[in-house]
């Protein structure tokens, strides 16, 4: 199991995981070795709830496919090993992120003071310009 908070954990079977060659410059070692790590974790057949499923598919992200596939690739390391911790921490962080309630903005009214400083600011700016402009003689 794969714990990402309190209420929420994952089976480590509903994540399959690849490999493959990672991209970039690197010699030798990256045309022999497959360090780069492609995570794949399919939110409709997770056992997640199923609230929980609607907020990550609401996510918008690229990275999910039209079958609400999320599709983590982690090739930032040279060890396999590595690459794998970093793809499941970017997946716990993708769930983290789209499962916190948003805070319901409360409207506020400008104060009486950033009023006046508005407006005297305006008046300010005005007069500058006013004085900006040509004399016209009669």
């Amino acid at each position: 199991m794969i714990k990402i908070n309190d209420k929420i954990s994952i089976a480590k079977n509903e994540i399959v995981i690849e490999t493959a060659r990672s991209s970039g410059p690197g010699g030798q070692h990256v045309n022999k070795v497959e360090t780069a790590v492609v995570l794949k974790f399919d939110i409709l057949a997770s056992s997640l709830p199923n609230n929980i499923k609607v907020l990550l598919l609401k996510s918008n992200d690229s990275r999910i496919s039209k079958k609400g596939v999320l599709r983590i690739k982690s090739q930032s390391h040279r060890s396999q090993k590595k690459n794998h911790e970093a793809a499941l921490k970017r997946l716990k962080a993708f769930i983290t992120k789209n499962t916190k309630k948003k805070k319901k903005r409360i409207k506020t009214k400008p104060t009486r003071q950033s009023k006046e400083q508005r407006l005297s600011n305006k008046k300010h700016r005005s007069e500058l310009k006013k004085g900006r402009k040509k004399v016209q003689l009669k």
